[in-house]
């Protein structure tokens, strides 16, 4: 594990775009692909900003989503649908919509947890479990990460490369996640958390060792924990 407190936030949207540079770079020269899965919140506005610094292929790229809301696209609490309007309707990477994997709509939730789950089969390289590059992880206040919250029964899943749930917490309640089997088989995974709202979990993460889903991800390469101040202001003596 590698924990990094950074000064400023955007001291770590160019930590962690050197880390995706680095990353995608090594997994196109050797696998000729990147494949990366990405979450909502903040993440998006961390890439939107970060991206285009980079030096990458990007027509290299597959990139798939640790979790998702099961809405609609146009709907503002669609994760896709975020990326789609902030950095690939707006061009400033060279991504097109097709390069992401999205969740089928019109179907049951379970459905979508199937067919997501085979669509990782299918396009992800694994023995047996798809192992990714490198996903992009947040967390929020309570811990959670994904859409694997605090207390809930998903958090031992251990068939289901992709979980359906509908009671999330957080609203909307119907979402589908990767679970624990695939996101601790990834080569990196990175958690890049700003602000003082996370500074508390953070402490009870890395100093006091308690028992968040944040906490569970144990990637079988590294994980990168990179923070501002404000969240790790905890970490800092």
């Amino acid at each position: 594990m590698v924990i990094s407190v950074l000064d400023s936030r955007e001291d770590v949207i160019t930590a962690l775009c050197n880390l995706v540079e680095s990353t995608s770079n090594a997994s196109i020269e050797k696998n000729g692909i990147f494949n990366v899965g990405v979450s909502g919140g903040s993440l998006v506005s961390f890439l939107v900003k970060g991206l285009p610094e980079i030096k990458t292929d990007f027509s290299k790229w597959k990139i798939f989503f640790c979790d998702e809301r099961l809405v609609p696209i146009d709907n503002p609490d669609s994760t896709f649908g975020l990326y789609k309007k902030q950095l690939v309707d707006t061009e400033i990477v060279s991504l097109s919509a097709d390069q992401f994997v999205t969740a089928k709509q019109d179907v049951t939730g379970e459905e979508a947890a199937q067919d997501y789950a085979e669509k990782l089969k299918e396009l992800v390289p694994g023995n047996p479990i798809p192992q990714f590059d490198l996903l992009l992880l947040g967390m929020g206040p309570d811990g959670h990460t994904c859409s694997l919250f605090p207390g809930h029964k998903i958090l031992e899943e251990t068939n289901q490369w992709v979980a359906y749930i509908n009671d999330s917490p957080k609203p909307p309640p119907n979402r589908i996640t990767l679970t624990y089997p695939v996101i601790n088989n990834a080569n990196i995974c990175v958690f890049a958390v700003c602000g003082k709202d996370k500074a508390d979990v953070i402490k009870k993460i890395h100093v006091d060792e308690e028992d968040f889903p944040a906490a569970r991800v144990k990637a079988v390469g590294k994980v990168y924990w990179i923070m501002d101040k404000d969240a790790g202001a905890h970490l800092v003596q």
